[in-house]
């Protein structure tokens, strides 16, 4: 079993495909031959054992070799069409878009001003399962995740691996990282890990960019968020920031010493919008404001759609060659022809017998 060339064939038949069905018309010179053959006096060999089929002038032949032979004939060019039995047909598509997830783990992110099915949560756990929808919506994409809080680390490397990813993503909690909102190192670590040297074209970075979601102003780190974006524009990188959780007052839980929540206390939202705006209008991305789980679905569904790419597909067919099938018995059914024809007295229908002359 082998992969097909990447091209159309000529005859499709179900599961059963004809790589060159033209070897079809060699049968039409068979009996051309025959009627050839009959014409000339001299005996030119024009098809195998054609002359022993046709001599006028001796015995009679059997049918058996002529038959044998002609059914030989048309299972070698039957093989030499190339039948195949298509055992799968796949679409091999072009590489698609690689894509960093920057996602703040402030403690900012436990306040709990979202609600799902009719009860509050918080922000991180509001936004997890729009996260894994976004990345299994993009099955040819490679992406990967950077978390920052107090700083920044990379969760995960671009990759195919969807299903690791999102288990990668299960795993994010409040609290792995020390506490604080270091967008400009989020954003910063997210841009090195799309530098790869084959996907770069005058400096520009091609079919990657960021998705930034936060609900802070940037308070930590060693790079602002105005030099990241920088960053991101020199390469030709657009980032699409989203900003979590409603304005204003926030219910924050109160956890006591026995890790017990106990009540909440309300807290002001301190997200820097201008902020955002200024890196996704900088880097020709785009804002979105994220005041409940609707609006989180809906900026991520523009993401999406906006960052489509158009594939162009080939279409590869995994067959398995039926030559040798058709061939090996054509060659034998021909040779066994040859066989009768040569075998004394075989082959051959006796003349009748000669009348003997009246007497004189």
């Amino acid at each position: 079993m082998s992969p097909g060339l990447p091209v159309l064939p000529l005859a499709e038949f179900g599961n059963f495909v004809l790589r060159n069905p033209e070897w079809f018309f060699a049968l039409f010179f068979v009996p051309v031959a025959l009627w050839l053959r009959r014409r000339r006096a001299v005996q030119v060999l024009i098809v195998p054992f054609a002359a022993t089929w046709h001599r006028p002038a001796q015995a009679t032949l059997s049918r058996w070799p002529a038959g044998l032979a002609f059914a030989g004939l048309v299972l070698i060019v039957a093989g030499l069409a190339r039948p195949q039995r298509v055992e799968d047909k796949r679409e091999v598509r072009t590489q698609g878009y690689d894509i960093m997830l920057a996602i703040d783990l402030s403690g900012s992110m436990l306040a709990e001003d979202y609600e799902r099915d009719g009860r509050r949560v918080n922000r991180l756990i509001a936004i997890k399962p729009v996260v894994q929808a976004f990345i299994n919506k993009r099955p040819n994409d490679r992406i990967g995740i950077v978390v920052f809080s107090g700083r920044a680390y990379t969760l995960a490397p671009l990759t195919f691996d969807h299903d690791w990813l999102e288990r990668q993503t299960e795993r994010l909690k409040i609290g792995l990282i020390e506490d604080g909102t270091a967008i400009g190192d989020g954003l910063g670590v997210a841009l090195t890990r799309l530098e790869q040297a084959k996907r770069d074209d005058g400096g520009k970075r091609q079919g990657a960019f960021v998705v930034l979601l936060t609900d802070g102003a940037n308070n930590r780190g060693l790079m602002t968020p105005e030099q990241a974006s920088d960053i991101a524009k020199a390469r030709g990188i657009p980032v699409y920031t989203i900003g979590a959780g409603q304005a204003g007052l926030a219910p924050m839980p109160q956890i006591n010493d026995r890790g017990q929540q106990v009540g909440y206390r309300m807290v002001m939202t301190d997200l820097d919008e201008n902020a955002l705006h200024e890196i996704s209008d900088k880097t020709k991305g785009q804002f979105f404001r994220a005041y409940d789980t609707g609006t989180i679905e809906s900026a991520f569904a523009a993401i999406d759609k906006a960052q489509k790419i158009e594939f162009q597909a080939k279409s590869y067919l995994i067959t398995s060659e039926l030559f040798p099938w058709l061939a090996a018995p054509g060659a034998l059914l021909v040779l066994a022809a040859a066989l009768i024809l040569r075998a004394p007295g075989r082959g051959r229908v006796a003349p009748p017998a000669a009348t003997p002359a009246p007497a004189p």
